[in-house]
Order: structure tokens, then sequence, then C-alpha cells
């Protein structure tokens, strides 16, 4: 497995597991499937209703605990922000049966984004987790952060895919030591990505399939990129991505994808922030 170096020093998966959108009542099963075939980094949070599924197929893996990336997502808290973030951190390590995470995000970009940031900060230093970023952050939101706090974030998860490279946002992150990181990684199917002709062209050149050309094509962007399948054929074809490079006029092909929106939703639209900010997850 090819890995990245944190801004702390510690070494990250370029290539996991995800589980958003994947029902709880799945996700012990396919996270048992995604260790058996070899993935090591997991990404979950506690907005997915799926920490205790997740800690309950690694117990049962097998799988050296030091062998494992795990990764969860701190939601919006109440005030005392910072109070509250330490007590979700802990729920999340009870829900999962870890003593400590190897990455935490913050998961939106809103609230009392300083209170949650000190905290997590805290927890760093405690050791409870390894590294600490956010997600969901566009630059100016970014730097803000870095420039004004302690700890800069180690990694920063975004919507990226071949439809919305967010180059802007990569440079940035690049310049100041942020480990990009791709949710949505194949756009969840739409634009007909699964088939696009210009991916599936590029595929055939290497006997591969349009998706395992995006996989390649995040990697060698230095993204790391955490694919979500509830099939292990799928799991161990997505995997299997490390055989193979993209020319420099195959990885320029994947440039002219892109549309530079999102195709999901604007973490700028007010009515966006609005619910978000909002939603509360059940105790």
């Amino acid at each position: 497995m090819q890995t990245v170096t944190l801004n702390n020093g510690i070494e990250m998966p370029i290539l996991g597991y995800g589980v958003y959108q994947i029902p709880p009542e799945q996700t012990e099963q396919a996270v048992t499937d995604a260790l058996a075939a070899g993935y090591r980094l997991l990404d979950t949070a506690a907005a997915y209703g799926s920490e205790e599924a997740v800690g309950r197929a690694i117990k049962n893996s097998g799988v050296a605990r030091e062998e494992l990336f795990v990764t969860t997502k701190l939601w919006v808290q109440d005030a005392p922000a910072q109070d509250n973030t330490r007590r979700a951190l802990e729920t999340s390590l009870a829900k999962l049966g870890l003593d400590h995470l190897d990455l935490y995000l913050m998961h939106q970009p809103y609230g009392d984004v300083y209170g949650q940031w000190r905290s997590m900060e805290a927890a760093n230093r405690e050791g409870l987790a390894k590294a600490i970023g956010v997600a969901n952050f566009y630059p100016d939101r970014l730097l803000d952060l870095i420039l004004n706090n302690e700890i800069a974030p180690a990694v920063n998860q975004i919507e990226t895919h071949p439809f919305f490279q967010r180059t802007t946002d990569h440079d940035l992150m690049r310049e100041h030591g942020v480990q990009h990181q791709s949710w949505g990684g194949f756009a969840e199917g739409k634009n007909d990505l699964f088939t696009h002709p210009v991916l599936s062209e590029i595929g055939t050149a290497h006997d591969k399939s349009a998706a395992q050309v995006v996989l390649r094509w995040l990697i060698q962007r230095d993204i790391v990129t955490i694919p979500k399948s509830v099939s292990p054929d799928r799991m161990a074809q997505n995997f299997d991505v490390f055989d193979f490079a993209l020319t420099d006029q195959q990885m320029a092909q994947n440039t002219d994808l892109d549309t530079g929106t999102t195709l999901f939703f604007d973490h700028h639209d007010p009515g966006m922030v609005a619910w978000l900010s909002k939603r509360r997850l059940a105790s």
C-alpha cells in the first residue's frame, strides 16, 4: 500500500474504505469484507450512525490495531463546544471500541469552529487522536484555521472527483502542508462516470475499469481516496490500482472533465448552512 506522510509525521494509506451511505445493519459485514480484501484505512463518522458496526468488525477481524488507520468525524456541537467536543470524541471511541483514533476530523465548518478545534488540539496532545483535521473546508476557512491556531489540520476531506477537481484547494493545501483527501471520488455515479467514454477509453488501454482509472488519477495527484462498495468483488477491483500508471496525456484528459462546480451541495449556500448547523445527532 502506498502511503502519504501527514504534517506531523504520521503515515496514512493513500487508499482506504469509506462507509458513508452504507446502512448500519450492513456496515459490519462490509467492513469485514474490506479488511479481508486488504484495506487498512477505515473512514466513518458519528453522523453516519455506523461507528459501533465498524468497531465490531475491527474487533472480530483479527487485524492488529497498529496495522489500522481509523478515521471518524465530529459533528457540529452545541455550546459549550469545547466540552461537548470532548464528550463526542469519547462517545465515538466507546462506540468504536478503541482507545485512540488515527485521525479525527471536524465534519462541517460550522458552529464554534474554534472551540471545537481547541478541544481537538487537546485530544491530539493527549494521544487520543494521533492526527486531527477537517472536512468540507473551503480555502478561506481552511487558511483562517491554520493561521489562528497552534496545530494546523493534517487533512482536509472534500468533495473531489473528475467533474469537480478542486485544483485551487489542492494547491493551497499543498502550500500549507495539509493532506488533500477525497470524498465522493466516484461522484456517486453522476454524469455516467462508470461508463464515461473518456474514462472508459483510458481504462481499456490499461485493461482497467473507468472506476479504477478515477482512483488511479486521484492517487497520482497524491489525494487520499476512500471508495465505498458493499460488493467484495468491487472492493477487490478498487484495491487493484497500484499496477499501472496514467500517462501525462491521460491525466490531461481527466483534467478536461472538470466542471468547476459541486455535483451535490454548496457549503456556501445559506439554506445548506442553516440545515447542517441545526442538525443534531441522537445521543
